[in-house]
């Protein structure tokens, strides 16, 4: 991850955390893909990835497309099944950041 990536990343551990979540794991990576930030909003266990940058139409989430989000959830089943944590939904986030750094929040991208 390039020192931008890590900016992005940051910005969105406060925003979630200050919506409540609780931060279990930053860049998950296994030979199938990587998960930004795994976190818990109440018992629900969050997948979230932030697309940070410059976009023609301001907002880098639209970048997340449903091949990238199937990557996530094929990582997400791997992160489930080592990890022993009290959960009872899954969801995928995404957050958008663009470069004047406003935000923007995509709950419930759900495929599994």
């Amino acid at each position: 991850m390039n020192n931008k990536g890590k900016i992005y990343e940051d910005i969105a551990v406060k925003f979630l955390k200050k919506k409540g979540f609780k931060i279990l794991k930053r860049n998950f990576s296994t030979k199938i893909g990587e998960i930004d930030i795994i976190a818990l909003d109440n018992k629900c266990l969050v997948f979230v990835e932030v697309k940070g940058g410059k976009d023609y139409i301001e907002n880098p989430a639209y970048r997340v497309n449903n091949k990238k989000l199937q990557k996530i959830t094929k990582t997400a089943n791997i992160y489930i099944k080592y990890n022993n944590i009290d959960f009872d939904e899954t969801r995928i986030d995404v957050i958008g950041i663009n470069d004047k750094f406003e935000i923007f929040y995509f709950p419930d991208q759900r495929l599994f």
